[in-house]
């Protein structure tokens, strides 16, 4: 959804910090909303006016980007996991590709959730896709967490620091990041593609048995013990 940087001034003038908390939280939900934009306009408008402090601007982002993403997660924990083991057949997503996301997500899940928050894509879909993968939420919440408040203060300083400079340079860098971010997903589909099976035994041995809804990955001493 595109929204005018006039339009993302009116809302700041009339809600705040609100505007940010709201917009951030909607979009890390999997809302498409300008999130990204209306945080660097919020550090822009402090910087330049002085009718919002920068430090309350980082902070409604920053909190916006963990309670949404927290939402999004539990909304793909709790109904995403449920409608894939029901239709995943339907999308040839059978329990042993589904054991293949949560075993990944487990083991590389941490990185995907804080990296995602500075991709446009992933930053409106890791946390439902974590949920559906049944991550564990401790390590989601610290990742996620340490993800939102970085990114929350890195653009806040930026827009406010640099002011309307920062909007000749951000449509670069989103494009870049949006590519950087498209290539690995490409990159990453071709290396499951080649290694589809290798994976699928190897998540079979870290978590043995039927798919789980709870999934804790074996030990690795565990295992090396009874290979010997």
């Amino acid at each position: 959804m595109h929204l005018a940087a006039h339009e993302l001034t009116h809302l700041l003038n009339v809600y705040g910090y609100w505007a940010v908390l709201g917009m951030v939280l909607l979009e890390s939900m999997g809302i498409p909303l300008p999130a990204e934009t209306m945080l660097l306009t919020a550090a822009i408008y402090a910087g330049k006016t002085g009718n919002l402090f920068i430090g309350w601007v980082i902070a409604a982002a920053a909190v916006g980007a963990i309670a949404g993403d927290n939402i999004g997660f539990t909304i793909g924990r709790e109904g995403g996991f449920r409608l894939l083991r029901r239709y995943g057949r339907y999308i040839r997503l059978d329990d042993k590709k589904i054991k293949l996301g949560q075993y990944l997500f487990l083991k590389h899940g941490a990185t995907v959730v804080f990296v995602g928050r500075f991709v446009a894509v992933l930053r409106a879909w890791a946390a439902f896709i974590a949920g559906v993968a049944r991550m564990p939420w401790s390590t989601f919440f610290v990742a996620n967490a340490a993800g939102g408040i970085l990114w929350a203060t890195v653009y806040g300083l930026l827009g406010w620091g640099l002011g309307d400079v920062i909007n000749q340079f951000r449509g670069r860098a989103t494009l870049f990041l949006g590519l950087a971010g498209a290539a690995a997903v490409i990159a990453g589909l071709v290396f499951l593609a080649k290694n589809e099976r290798r994976l699928e035994e190897e998540a079979d041995r870290m978590l043995p048995g039927p798919l789980q809804a709870r999934p804790r990955l074996r030990p690795q001493r565990s295992l090396d013990s009874a290979a010997s």
